[in-house]
Order: structure tokens, then C-alpha cells, then sequence
């Protein structure tokens, strides 16, 4: 339990979206097909709080992507 007296499943999904995001940030690898390798929580892939923690890392992995794309861009110019 959690303080305030929530568990993990009845946390806001924000949490959830934040420890995807920050798992990305603080060395995350995806295999050849993408798959998140490590700090993975052990949740069901199919449960919205999977869900919010993969929106999490795609948000932070498109970020990333992008500020490399606009250092390359720069880069060439």
C-alpha cells in the first residue's frame, strides 16, 4: 500500500505515464522489434495502467527522436 491508502493498481494513471517517460529518460533499450527491455513493471499488457506507462515511453521516445532529427538538420546547414 501506498500512502493515502492506494495500491498500485489504484494509483492515477499519470504515475503510470510518468514512470514509462522516466524509464525511457534513464537508459531504456527496445530490442530489433521495438520491445521495451528493461523496467518494465510487471503489469498486464492489456490493462489501461500498461497502457498510460507505454504512452509514457513513446512520449519520451518521440521527443528524443526529434530533438535528434532537428541537431542533424542543424548539423547539415
Amino acid at each position: 500500500m501506498r500512502r493515502n491508502g492506494l495500491g498500485k493498481y489504484d494509483a492515477p494513471l499519470r504515475i503510470q505515464y510518468q514512470w514509462g517517460y522516466e524509464a525511457f529518460k534513464h537508459g531504456g533499450k527496445m530490442n530489433k522489434k521495438g520491445v521495451y527491455l528493461e523496467h518494465r513493471p510487471n503489469m498486464d499488457m492489456h490493462t489501461m495502467q500498461a497502457r498510460e506507462w507505454q504512452r509514457g515511453w513513446n512520449d519520451a521516445y518521440y521527443e528524443q527522436l526529434n530533438r535528434v532529427q532537428t541537431n542533424e538538420a542543424r548539423a547539415r546547414s
